[in-house]
């Protein structure tokens, strides 16, 4: 027998200020404030928009020791504004800042395993002797538990914050970029935590590529219980992005995890203000709550993926005014026979077969509170059944907001897709027309990296670090390269968030100093310091140079 059924991983609950993360606690909705944290006021006023819009947690950037002192200024600030949320130091780079901020009071210090004790990838040094592998791991030691006993001291939560593309150069050079690397790089943090018995940890591992994010956090969660670990887990897409195509990579990526039972505390990074991040969490929250009380779904059969096609198909329910490449590969007919999973579950094999016996493509929807474990259980019976014929996930999302149909359907059609359930997707809904719901339906299959038909546009969400306006720039940036297929394009703020983070892309838009930005092939820094008003133009004479330019024309954008 298989059960199905939404179940959370159960973990410790660890204390940040006034709230409890994990154990049996409701999930936590945090966000980041985008300010100079020098600047008091400002930070102050964005802390308390995120809290009115429903934020629980909130983090800011502490990149020096002045930033961190100035922590309890701003903590001062927002108490007498009659405001109690706990406030969190976003560290990387500087240990002493993560010192500074535990003394100025802070709930939590989110540090960076990549960079806290090794100063990022420097590439001195690739390959390492057993003996002096167990040498760094020492230091690593020598470092962190004299911070883990200041922590405890005052009563600080951390955070452990991986992220893809900021590993060190002693995890790269066992584990290479990969998420058995980034795996590791907490856990090196986690076993010096758990010799000194200190359990307010949080963990994240974050990506801006959902396929790895999902991937490498379910890995986490195997090894922590492998050696007895039971810390939350923060959960988020980094450099999302902003609009629908943000939304829906954030949606595919937490809530494919939380559908898991994976998740205790997250946070939606868009590029835009930080408060516009709260209610995309809480949507994702509440679609994933509802099925806390769904009826059992239990089969007797071992679950299957069963996808056969090579790129999966999007259909929609009817005709419509689709443009350029976001037109259906087939319209649903309406005569065709459309299977509920919530029947096929309480079939035996036999009459499956004899259902679909004949077919030579299924439609299977689910009328079950669960959708996606519904799906799951029907998808098992059908492959155990032997269906050998394309089978396209179908939801049509009635009496709901447009907001609230791309969370939903992102999070049931991206789960499935991720995979490898389905071989097509078909999205209905009585708020959105026929194009738009044929849009998000090929938005969901590019943030699974499934079917690509448009740019990505890799941004952080901004923060205290942000060299230059980060919404209007990603306006610019989008407006001149959006028209082009297949590329993924990084748009980072600062240095930090700028070759490491933006790691899976093509080229990057990087924020270099006042007025002034670098322009990145891969990795690789190709011009620095251009004045900001000339960057776009060098960007496109870049993309010239490398023969990914074309001329705009008319295009799903």
């Amino acid at each position: 027998m298989t059960d199905f059924s939404y179940r959370r991983r159960k973990t410790s609950a660890t204390r940040v200020g006034n709230i409890l993360i994990g154990g049996d606690n409701p999930i936590v909705i945090q966000s980041m404030t985008s300010t100079s944290t020098m600047d008091t006021p400002g930070s102050v006023e964005q802390i308390i928009s995120i809290v009115k819009a429903g934020g629980q947690l909130v983090r800011l950037t502490a990149q020096g020791v002045r930033e961190a002192d100035n922590l309890a200024v701003i903590s001062r600030g927002v108490a007498e504004r009659g405001v109690d949320v706990p406030l969190v130091a976003d560290i990387h780079f500087n240990p002493a800042a993560a010192f500074a901020a535990v003394r100025a009071g802070v709930a939590k210090v989110r540090i960076n395993p990549g960079n806290f004790v090794d100063p990022g990838r420097t590439f001195r040094q690739l390959e390492y002797t057993d003996e002096e592998y167990a040498a760094e791991l020492r230091r690593l030691a020598d470092a962190f538990v004299p911070f883990l006993e200041e922590c405890r001291q005052h009563g600080t939560a951390i955070r452990l914050g991986v992220n893809h593309g900021s590993l060190s150069d002693r995890i790269m050079s066992r584990y290479g970029d990969t998420p058995e690397g980034m795996v590791e790089s907490a856990m090196e943090f986690l076993r010096v935590a758990a010799r000194c018995n200190f359990n307010d940890i949080v963990i994240s591992i974050k990506a801006s590529n959902v396929v790895v994010m999902t991937r490498t956090v379910s890995l986490l969660a195997e090894a922590m219980d492998r050696e007895g670990f039971r810390y939350p887990l923060h959960l988020g897409v980094t450099e999302a992005g902003d609009g629908e195509d943000g939304r829906v990579k954030s949606a595919v990526g937490i809530g494919s995890l939380l559908v898991d039972g994976l998740g205790d505390t997250i946070r939606v990074s868009l590029s835009e203000d930080p408060a516009s991040e709260i209610p995309e969490a809480a949507r994702i929250v509440d679609y994933i709550g509802r099925r806390a009380d769904a009826p059992a779904v239990v089969v007797d059969v071992e679950y299957r993926p069963l996808r056969s096609v090579k790129t999966p198909l999007v259909a929609s329910f009817e005709d419509g005014d689709f443009d350029g490449d976001c037109r259906p590969d087939l319209i649903v007919d309406p005569s065709a026979p459309m299977l509920d999973a919530a029947d096929v579950i309480s079939m035996t094999l036999e009459d499956v077969a004899d259902v679909i016996d004949g077919l030579k493509i299924i439609y299977l929807t689910s009328s079950h509170p669960d959708f996606v474990g519904s799906m799951r259980a029907a998808l098992s019976q059908l492959a155990t059944a032997g269906v050998n014929v394309p089978v396209i996930g179908i939801n049509n999302y009635s009496n709901m907001t447009a907001e609230d149909v791309v969370i939903n359907a992102s999070i049931d059609m991206g789960t499935l897709l991720l995979e490898g359930s389905l071989d097509g997707i078909a999205i209905g809904s009585d708020t959105m027309s026929a194009a738009e719901c044929c849009r998000l339906a090929f938005g969901i299959l590019q943030a699974t990296r499934l079917r690509i038909t448009r740019s990505e546009f890799i941004a952080c969400p901004g923060c205290g670090r942000t060299l230059f306006d980060l919404r209007t720039t990603l306006q610019r940036v989008r407006r001149a390269t959006g028209h082009l297929k297949g590329l993924k394009i990084g748009v980072m703020g600062c240095i930090v968030n700028g070759p490491g983070e933006m790691a899976d892309a093509d080229y990057g838009y990087v924020g270099a100093a006042a007025g002034k930005v670098s322009l990145y092939k891969g990795k690789t820094a190709i011009e620095r310091n251009i004045p900001e008003d000339a960057a776009i133009e060098k960007l496109i004479d870049l993309l010239k140079d490398n023969g990914d330019w074309v001329e705009p024309t008319s295009d799903c954008q």
